[in-house]
This record gives structure tokens, C-alpha cells and sequence, in this order.
């Protein structure tokens, strides 16, 4: 019975993996849905005047969109892009000419573009106005619109015309007017609202701490429980459990085409090396019971990195994705049966080898935490490592550094974390190190104490 029991945890292990690291050949969740409206959402074009990286991940993205929606059997159709603001890196005219020309030449006929633009990076040079006046010119769309798509209504709004404002009451009544008259026409229906950042409080990015969210409608879209919000500017990453949020309406963040950011462990604006690799873009869905289908895609790689199922939103009923509900839903991750670490000492310290954990519920695993505890039991140094959870790659091991340990025998302990913070059972290893001498130690771990504090308040106040 043990041994069949064995057999069991390893084979759901296997397929918790599997549930994972979504690649090209993944099985979809939800293979019986029927869509009647398709749409891409994406932001954080940040199209470069000196380079094209990043209108040819525009052209990717579309590629992908096409090439899903060509092998739907029902539904074929990508009836709309659309991208939420910083659609340019410096705000220049030649960069908005390079961005309107890769998404002209990216979208067949029947696929509408709408995107807004933003106070910031498209900011950068012209006037407001003027900003406003170019991006009409060069796409035909106003800046704030309110389209309708297959009967689903679509809510835009840029910043405003006025310099000294980031959106003006103006805009913030014309809004109110447009859900009116959306919930009007059907108030069964999601209606879909973008501008460029985060609503405060909401998905993963949004808060005061993290910086990149604004309260400017917040106290408006709390009315309308129909609203689907769809914002960028933090360029936090899609896959995360955190970037759909639901609360009064529902938020999704919408990642970003160029470059990842997050918060951790302090650090407010974190770019790990292999950020700038990243591009996502989600591919939405809605079926006749308008029940929404998420899928969140590695633009570069081609491969899907996550895959949700909203019931119908305009449905206040229908909150499974409130922060309290995600978390609870959430399980720790787990390392393999004959998992093991690999400690080789260094002068101070050691480096680490892990084997990838594997989730146990479908959603990434964030972070991997190393202690070295001394012969008492004090944890005398950690560190922490992110794994490319972001990106459509598999890692079999995960490479960790402990420093400022001095000489004598520690024991080494790694975990895997979730992003509810939730953690695995820990694996353990021994190692004798040589080092320095204990007072040595302890100077350098007071300076190092004094350099991350130093850190957080730059992070704090940046």
C-alpha cells in the first residue's frame, strides 16, 4: 500500500508540473468553449526609435492571435486589438509612425485597433493636445472612445488634453456617460474599460507601495459591477495569480510587450537579468452565457503561460477571483520524492543547487528562499532567488548564493513560495565552510544590514 501510494504522489506531481509551464502543445482547460467575441490585450508597446525589437513583437503577437483563431473550428475571428498606452518608448513622432505602421501592417481586415495613450512615456514630447491630435491623425480612433464589437461595448480613455491634469473631470463624466448608456443597452453583459495604469488596490502592481496605481476611478468604476478593467504601466507579469483581481468590478493587468518589473522582498521596481526577454499579450474570449476565457501568452516563445475562466463578471454574484479567495484557494509547492540539494562551499559561504519544486494547483511558483543555520539553530544567512515564472522556458534547477558565513558547519535550507507566500517543506543539506573569523563575520553582515536598509529606502521614495 505505501509503495502504490508513492506511485500515486509521484504521478500527481508529473501532472502538476505539467499544469505549470504551459507550452505550445499544452492541453487547454476549457477545450468545449465556444467563442463569439475574440479580442488581444496587451500594453507597453514602447516602440524604440533607434531599433525594432519591439514592433516585431507586435507582429508576433498578432501572428499568434491569427494562428489560434485560424485553427478554432467555430469562431475564427481576432475582432480587436487592443493596447493599453505607453504604446511608444520616448513619445517622438518617428517612434509613433514606427508603432502605427508595424500595427497597420500587423491586423488583416476585420480586426480593429483601439488603444489609448499615456501621460507618461508617449507623454515625453509633444503637448498633451497635441499628443492627442497626432495619435488621431496617424490611427483615425479619438483618444477616449466608446466602440461596440459583436454587441460587447469597449470603454477607452487616454490622458487628458489639459497638461496639468492626468485625467480631467471632463473625461471622468464622459466616462460615467458611456457605462450609463453600456449598461443601458444590456446590463448583463461585461463591458470592457482600458487606460494605462493600474486602479489602485486592484491586480498585482496597483498598490501605493508598488507605485504604479492611480485613484482617479476608483470611486466611478465601483458602481458598475459589469466593468472588465484592462490597465498596463506596471509591467508586472500577467501569469501571476495577483494580476486578475475582483472586488466591486474585475481588474487584469495586461503585462507588457517590453520588458517584466515586480516587487519583492522590498524592492520596489526589481528587473531580474533576462527581464527585457519578456513580451506578453492575453488572448480573450467570450461565449453566448458571456463567461470570459483569459489566456495569457509568451509572445517570443509562442506558448502559453496561463490559462483562467471567469463566469459571466457582470455578475456581482460571481467573485472567485477576490485576493481573500485566491489566497485560501492556493496551495504550497512541493519538492519531489528523492528531491536533494547540491551544496559546494565557497571562502564565506556556499552555492546552492535546487531542483524546480513543482505546483500542486496550477499556478507559478514565485520565489525560492536559501537559510544556512548554524549549530544552535540560528539562521545566520539568507538570500532569495526568482525563478523566469514570467517566461515560457523550463527550469530544472534553480542556482542559489550564501554569503557572510564564516567558518564552521551549517545546515542549508531552501524553499519554494507561491505568490500568497505560501511554502514548501524545506530541503536540507550539511556543509563545512572556511571563512573568515567571527568578528570579521559579524562586520560584514552589520554592512550588509545597512546596505539593504539603504536599499529599501531608495526603493521606498524612488
Amino acid at each position: 500500500m505505501k509503495k502504490l501510494l508513492c506511485i500515486l504522489l509521484s504521478a500527481l506531481m508529473v501532472f502538476a508540473s505539467a499544469t505549470v509551464a504551459f507550452g505550445a502543445d499544452a492541453p487547454e482547460k476549457t477545450p468545449d468553449f465556444v467563442p463569439v467575441l475574440r479580442f488581444v490585450a496587451s500594453s507597453d508597446t514602447h516602440v524604440l526609435e533607434n531599433s525594432d525589437q519591439n514592433e516585431q513583437r507586435i507582429r508576433k503577437m498578432m501572428d499568434l492571435a491569427y494562428s489560434i483563431a485560424d485553427a478554432d473550428p467555430v469562431y475564427q475571428a481576432v475582432d480587436a486589438l487592443l493596447i493599453a498606452g505607453d504604446l511608444t518608448n520616448d513619445g517622438t513622432k518617428t517612434e509613433f509612425d514606427k508603432f502605427g505602421a508595424a500595427v497597420q501592417s500587423s491586423l488583416r481586415e476585420g480586426t480593429r485597433f483601439l488603444g489609448v495613450v499615456a501621460k507618461n512615456h508617449d507623454g515625453y514630447v509633444m503637448k498633451r493636445a497635441e499628443l492627442r491630435a497626432y495619435y488621431t491623425a496617424l490611427t483615425g480612433n479619438n483618444p477616449d472612445f466608446h466602440v461596440v464589437i459583436n454587441g460587447y461595448h469597449f470603454i477607452g480613455v487616454s490622458a487628458s488634453p489639459n497638461d496639468s491634469k492626468h485625467y480631467d473631470s471632463d473625461q471622468l463624466k464622459w466616462m460615467r456617460q458611456q457605462l450609463d448608456e453600456a449598461v443601458k443597452a444590456d446590463p448583463n453583459k461585461p463591458i470592457f474599460v482600458t487606460h494605462h495604469e493600474h486602479v489602485r488596490g486592484t491586480v498585482y502592481g496597483s498598490s501605493l507601495y508598488d507605485g504604479w496605481g492611480v485613484t482617479n476611478f476608483t470611486s466611478l468604476l465601483k458602481k458598475y459591477p459589469q466593468v472588465v478593467d484592462f490597465s498596463g504601466h506596471s509591467h508586472f507579469p500577467l501569469n501571476d495569480p495577483r494580476s486578475i483581481w475582483q472586488g466591486k468590478f474585475t481588474a487584469i493587468g495586461t503585462g507588457a510587450i517590453y520588458y517584466s518589473e515586480f516587487t519583492v522582498e522590498g524592492l520596489r521596481s526589481y528587473h531580474p537579468a533576462d527581464s527585457h526577454d519578456t513580451g506578453t499579450c492575453w488572448i480573450v474570449e467570450l461565449d453566448a452565457a458571456n463567461s470570459l476565457r483569459l489566456r495569457g501568452y509568451d509572445v517570443n516563445e509562442g506558448k502559453l503561460l496561463c490559462e483562467e475562466l471567469l463566469k459571466n463578471p457582470a455578475d456581482k454574484a460571481n467573485r472567485d477571483f477576490t485576493p481573500a479567495k485566491r489566497k485560501a484557494a492556493s496551495k504550497a509547492p512541493v519538492f519531489g520524492e528523492n528531491a536533494a540539494l547540491t551544496v559546494e562551499p565557497t571562502f564565506g559561504g556556499c552555492n546552492v543547487t535546487a531542483p524546480a519544486a513543482l505546483s500542486v494547483d496550477g499556478q507559478p511558483i514565485v520565489l525560492y528562499r536559501a537559510y544556512a543555520k548554524n549549530c544552535l539553530g540560528a539562521t545566520v544567512a539568507k538570500t532569495w532567488v526568482m525563478p523566469s515564472y514570467y517566461r515560457a522556458i523550463t527550469q530544472d534547477t534553480i542556482d542559489l548564493t550564501l554569503t557572510n558565513l564564516g567558518s564552521g558547519d551549517f545546515t542549508v535550507c531552501v524553499v519554494a513560495e507561491n505568490a500568497y507566500g505560501k511554502q514548501s517543506a524545506p530541503l536540507q543539506a550539511r556543509v563545512t565552510v572556511e571563512g573568515d573569523n567571527a568578528v570579521r563575520t559579524f562586520f560584514a553582515r552589520v554592512t550588509q544590514w545597512f546596505s539593504d536598509l539603504k536599499t529599501f529606502f531608495v526603493q521606498l521614495f524612488w
